[in-house]
Formats: structure tokens, C-alpha cells, sequence
């Protein structure tokens, strides 16, 4: 019963990868493990790209400067899309796989970082959005919410002591009320 909350205590966010391959085996449990995200309506408007193209990781780490360079060093880039005209909450579909993913990743003994997309500047006059589109072949009216880095950690993080958990952000019944 646990298990999740194990997880969550020890997973942080990973900026440096090792130089090595994730295994086919990895690869296929993450695909199911973001398949499973729960949707509204379970209507599915996520979709998703997997980069594993040395070359194109590169040009994804492009994607926000120095806000997405780590992207460079993963094994695997996870590029989460949504559709906004299945349906209007497309972002939180594509919100909740994407920690799925980061969830699944840990699971694996892997570590990952959520680069943001949506929203973002590429460079004066173009959106990251437009960017990663044009990267990887993108059609409208499919829309690029973020680029989830997953590969072996390069640097351990501690899990965040519980006494150091925004606990003053938990209200009861009312807000401001604990």
C-alpha cells in the first residue's frame, strides 16, 4: 500500500544522465506505463513521441536554452501532445502522463526531468512550441505541452526530508483554515 508513497519519497528531479541506452524492456514499460494515464472521458487526447536520436535529443535540449539543455545527455526524450479538439483538457491529460512517465521512470531505477514547452519562448518571435513542431514533423492542431528527459542518473538527490514539505499549503474544510 505504500509503494507509491515510497516513490514519491525518493523520486527528485534528474538533470545529468549517464551515456547509456535504456533497454528495449525499459522502453516497453514506459510506453504501457503512459498508455495506462487516465484521461478525461477517457477520450485519450494525449499522444506521444518517443526520441531516442542522439541528434534530435540535441536540437531538443535547443528548446528553451538553458531551461532545457539537459535534454542533450538523456537516453530518451518523451515529447507529450495533446489535442485540444477532442477535448478542452488536454493539458491535464497531458499533465498526468507526464508524471506518470517521471513515476514509471523512478520505478525503473531511471532517472527524468519535465521540460516545459507549452507557453515558452524558442527564441525572439518563435514559440518552443513551433520549435519542437517543426523538429519532429508535428500537425496542427496537435499541441507540444512538454519534452519529458528520462536515462540512467548521472547525480544522486536525496528525497526531501518530510519536515521540509510545504505542509502550511494543506487547508481543512476552508482555505487559511488548518
Amino acid at each position: 500500500m505504500m509503494f507509491v508513497l515510497d516513490l514519491l519519497r525518493k523520486r527528485r528531479s534528474i538533470r545529468k544522465f549517464q551515456d547509456r541506452p535504456l533497454t528495449p524492456e525499459q522502453i516497453r514499460v514506459l510506453e504501457e506505463a503512459v498508455l495506462r494515464s487516465p484521461s478525461a472521458r477517457n477520450l485519450r487526447s494525449w499522444e506521444f513521441i518517443f526520441v531516442d536520436d542522439r541528434d534530435l535529443l540535441v536540437k531538443l535540449a535547443d528548446t528553451r536554452g538553458s531551461s532545457s539543455a539537459f535534454i542533450a545527455g538523456a537516453a530518451l526524450g518523451v515529447v507529450i501532445i495533446g489535442d485540444e479538439k477532442t477535448v478542452d483538457t488536454w493539458v491535464e491529460d497531458g499533465s498526468i502522463a507526464a508524471i506518470i512517465i517521471q513515476l514509471a521512470a523512478a520505478d525503473l531505477g531511471l532517472g527524468s526531468c519535465w521540460a516545459h514547452v507549452r507557453n515558452r519562448e524558442h527564441a525572439p518571435g518563435k514559440s518552443a512550441e513551433d520549435h519542437v513542431r517543426e523538429l519532429l514533423g508535428i500537425p496542427d492542431p496537435l499541441k507540444v505541452l512538454c519534452v519529458i528527459a528520462v536515462g540512467y542518473p548521472a547525480e544522486q538527490k536525496p528525497g526531501i526530508p518530510k519536515e521540509e514539505l510545504s505542509s502550511g499549503k494543506i487547508f481543512r474544510n476552508r482555505y487559511g483554515q488548518v
